[in-house]
């Protein structure tokens, strides 16, 4: 039973890389193979796929790439979306059109829906609930929301998971994992790159986006993160009609953030609601290390007494105490325009390459520091700042956390969501309380003391392991199992151009021998007669020609004479 699986999977796997191939090639997006070192692809997809219309022509890369990635469906949209948020490792260019990446497709039948919640639920859909309206408020890649009345009579929405999709997401999971470790060994630079490590963390990502159990846990945990805080509103979560492919929440009747002209007839406060936006943001991320991944204007409603709901949970950051550590000296260090202080930081908690050039990189820093030393301190939009601080030190091959990019975008949104409502929105001045306070706690003597107690815990299990490591590194010496594995990088693309170029010498001096010997078997006149020729001779000249004129159009059609 196992192998027919493994069959069928591999089966979906073929079908899904011709796919692939075919929307990657009829968008002509062979310079971007060529960009990551797959000379061969790009000959094969300039050999038979063109461009499939004349507008895909005009269209620059980044277009390109947005719309194939849109037209192969739920996974590459999410990896765009991804992508969206890595400026360290895609150029800026690729990161602005990635970010219109639309998720938004056509809904399916509400009997499919039917099925799928009762599937998930593992009872009939009268038995939870009332009324679910057929007609779906709003569609994406992964679910469709649907508006429902529980048999208890709440109004909900419910979240349903698209029959297939997972199916779907773990081929092409595969398929993306079997391209990352290709180009892990292929790729200039890839230990900068580590596309392996893309590929696990978007994997990570989209699997628990599927599980919309894990929305919910979410979305209480946030909840539970700002209890007491009225200046808040979570949708409740209903559990009983809740599973991995079912999510069902409180309707919540509200204003959106970007109706500016709702909220003012509405008589809300616009500039007290982007003071508390902007607390309630930075609260999430210097304070609890949990926050909303996509806080965009369609998930934040405005409420009575401008009150803010965040909806749609399905993505959430994480910072962990070493990487607040990491962010807070940042910004420290760049509001106080302290080159030297931030140099030391990025180098010393960031992942840098050995080689990297600190007189250079000082110089861009500086240069990053003179661009913004003008600029009055609440006229600094941060989120922009830090995108374009990323994009330096990512120039410099200096990795930066996945989660720490995702928050500057998400910093972004929420500063552009804040100026729209106040214009004169200051998000340095509502960051530097945080900061303030996060680096007295980082300095304060119950901190260091901590920190050093977890030094010496480690140094201890250090020193209590070593002894057994000697005696095992011993052992194999003596044994003669020690051994070290070294890996070329790099060397597989000179093997392959080695082995052609050998190639097409055999071939050359084959067609030279059939040449000769056609020629001496002209001479000797002897054999079976052919159109009064040597029939030796003829076959011979046949057989060096066609084969010469096979190699020069491949020469030809290869661009490489």
């Amino acid at each position: 039973m196992l192998r027919i699986v493994n069959i069928n999977r591999n089966v979906r796997s073929i079908r899904r890389y011709r796919q692939i191939i075919t929307v990657l090639g009829g968008y002509g997006l062979g310079h971007l193979l060529e960009y990551l070192n797959l000379g061969q692809v790009v000959d094969f997809s300039r050999r038979v796929f063109r461009p499939r219309s004349s507008k895909a022509e005009h269209l620059t890369p980044p277009e390109r790439l947005r719309l194939a990635l849109e037209e192969l469906g739920t996974t590459f949209i999410k990896l765009g979306q991804l992508l969206s948020t890595r400026a360290d490792i895609i150029p800026a260019s690729f990161v602005q059109e990635l970010a219109h990446l639309q998720d938004n497709i056509p809904c399916m039948p509400f009997e499919d829906i039917r099925v799928q919640i009762e599937q998930e639920l593992g009872v009939p859909l009268e038995h939870r609930f009332l009324s679910v309206d057929p007609e779906a408020i709003a569609g994406a890649s992964i679910a469709q929301v649907h508006r429902a009345r529980l048999i208890t009579g709440e109004d909900v929405v419910v979240k349903v998971r698209r029959p297939g999709v997972v199916e779907a997401v773990e081929t092409d999971i595969d398929i993306l994992m079997g391209v990352a470790l290709l180009l892990e060994r292929h790729m200039a630079r890839s230990d900068i790159y580590d596309p392996v490590g893309v590929v696990r963390e978007f994997s990570y990502t989209i699997r628990r986006e599927m599980d919309l159990t894990r929305e919910g846990h979410a979305i209480e945990r946030i909840r539970d993160n700002f209890k007491g805080d009225a200046n808040l509103y979570f949708p409740r979560v209903y559990w009983e009609a809740t599973a991995k492919g079912v999510l069902t929440t409180e309707y919540v009747d509200g204003i959106k953030v970007s109706d500016t002209c709702a909220i003012e007839a509405a008589g809300l406060d616009r500039r007290e609601i982007a003071k508390r936006g902007a607390r309630v943001f930075l609260k999430m991320v210097l304070e609890h290390g949990f926050f909303h991944g996509d806080p965009h204007p369609g998930n934040v409603l405005i409420l009575q007494d401008n009150v803010i709901c965040l909806l749609d949970f399905g993505m959430v950051g994480r910072l962990d105490p070493a990487v607040k550590r990491y962010l807070t000296d940042v910004l420290v260090a760049v509001i106080n325009r302290d080159i030297e202080g931030l140099a030391y930081v990025i180098v010393e908690a960031g992942d840098a390459a050995e080689t990297v050039n600190m007189q250079a990189l000082k110089k861009s820093l500086a240069e990053f520091m003179d661009s913004y030393f003008e600029i009055p301190l609440k006229e600094i939009e941060v989120g922009r700042m830090l995108l374009e601080f990323i994009d330096l030190i990512s120039t410099h091959r200096i990795k930066v956390h996945p989660d720490l990019t995702m928050l500057v975008k998400v910093l972004v949104v929420v500063e552009g969501m804040g100026r729209r409502l106040d214009p004169d929105f200051d998000m340095v001045g509502h960051l530097r309380p945080f900061l303030e306070r996060e680096f007295r706690q980082q300095r304060s003597p119950g901190r260091l003391f901590h920190e050093v107690e977890q030094g010496l815990e480690g140094y201890l299990t250090l020193a209590r392991n070593l002894p057994r490591d000697i005696r095992e590194i011993l052992n194999k010496v003596n044994r003669n199992k020690f051994r070290i594995d070294l890996e070329h990088r790099g060397l597989d693309r000179f093997s392959k151009e080695l082995d052609r170029s050998a190639n097409r010498l055999c071939l050359s001096l084959i067609i030279a021998a059939l040449l000769i010997g056609s020629s001496i078997a002209m001479q000797g006149n002897r054999g079976p007669m052919l159109w009064g020729l040597p029939a030796f001779a003829f076959f011979g000249y046949s057989c060096a020609g066609l084969v010469g004129i096979w190699w020069m159009v491949a020469i030809l059609r290869s661009g490489r004479l």
